[in-house]
């Protein structure tokens, strides 16, 4: 029988973390992890597959979050603003990781495999919210668009809470980015009626 280890996730991730930073990523290694947090190697592959899954953690945990979210909501709510109203759900869970937070986006921006577990991480929660909506009746296409939309302002609210000084929660920033989309899509839509509406002065004026 295996050896049950107290807080042995957390312990490991801790431990990844202060190697990366010492270290560096590449010169980390599974069993420097392991031995740094008091702990076997098959301990750490009972939590991860490889180092790198220590960064992404919680991803099958954010995803129950947004499908329970969205079959709470109000059949009423509209779609975008269910979207969001999910993903801004998950923000008491990143609170408890703020302080790794902006080490864990640097580690994965200077490293080109760590940006690739990223991309697959967005698109399968953006794949999560297409099926989502589709059970809500809202079109493929559309589900599709909301989907893409969504993780775009999720990954635009997450840049902006952890570099935000007054260290607001992530639903404020969800909603923060939602509201900006929105304002910047009216402020389109106005210029182009107006340029619809000079195009179609300039065509009814009489030549001279």
């Amino acid at each position: 029988m295996a050896r049950w280890e107290p807080n042995a996730r957390e312990r490991l991730q801790a431990a990844a973390f202060e190697l990366f930073e010492e270290r560096g990523y590449d010169g980390t290694t599974v069993g420097d992890i392991a031995a740094r947090g008091g702990l076997t190697e098959r301990t750490f592959f009972r939590y991860f597959t490889d180092k790198r899954e220590v960064l992404f953690s919680g991803s099958e945990e954010l995803e129950k979050l947004i499908v329970s979210a969205i079959a709470s909501a109000p059949e009423t709510m509209p779609p975008l603003d269910v979207v969001v109203a999910a993903l801004a759900a998950s923000s008491p869970a990143f609170e408890a990781r703020r302080a790794i937070a902006r080490k864990r986006q640097a580690l994965i921006a200077a490293h080109a495999e760590l940006r690739e577990r990223e991309l697959i991480k967005a698109l399968k929660i953006a794949a999560t919210l297409v099926t989502c909506l589709r059970e809500r009746g809202v079109p493929q296409a559309t589900a599709t668009l909301l989907g893409q939309t969504g993780t775009a302002l999720f990954q635009n609210a997450f840049e902006r809470w952890i570099e935000d000084p007054k260290k607001r929660d992530l639903a404020h920033h969800m909603h923060a980015a939602l509201a900006e989309l929105r304002r910047l899509t009216a402020e389109t839509g106005k210029a182009t009626r107006g340029v619809k509406d000079a195009r179609s002065g300039a065509a009814k004026s009489p030549r001279r």
